[in-house]
């Protein structure tokens, strides 16, 4: 697992237009790259929707937002669309940034045990360092949690 002060690994993944995102095209910028399990699920909208609502505060800050999960860009596109969201979505489909990033782990959910992909964000720093790990994410006020 990753740990705060660790250089975030590079990625390139296409976003939910089918642009290639690479992490490091990032550089001189802060991110929050945020994973999350599905898109249009309850917890995962109120994330989202959160960060739509404090994005210009977010910007303010210097803050790039990548909200990540293992959904296709078709999927992330009518996600994007329903809830207005301003920052891409990038589709991990093959898993590759899940699992480099140590969120793609076992889960339980009414005693079935399965693979899915944590609900972790990352922030790094302009260097490409990793700043923090929000493990215990407050869907409703996650924007909260990032600019404490």
């Amino acid at each position: 697992m990753l740990e705060v002060g660790n250089v975030a690994p590079d990625f390139e993944v296409k976003d939910q237009d089918g642009n290639l995102v690479k992490l490091s095209d990032f550089r001189g910028k802060k991110v929050t790259l945020y994973f999350y399990p599905k898109d249009d699920t309850s917890g995962c909208t109120a994330q989202a929707c959160d960060l739509r609502d404090n994005y210009q505060t977010l910007l303010d800050k210097g803050y790039v937002i990548l909200g990540v999960s293992t959904d296709d860009e078709k999927s992330h596109q009518k996600f994007i669309q329903k809830h207005s969201l301003p920052f891409p979505l990038l589709a991990d489909t093959e898993k590759e940034v899940v699992e480099k990033y140590g969120v793609w782990q076992e889960k339980s959910m009414y005693g079935r045990k399965y693979m899915g992909t944590m609900r972790y964000t990352f922030v790094i720093d302009e260097n490409g360092i990793i700043q923090d790990i929000i493990k215990k994410v407050d869907t409703k006020n996650h924007a909260a949690q990032l600019l404490k």
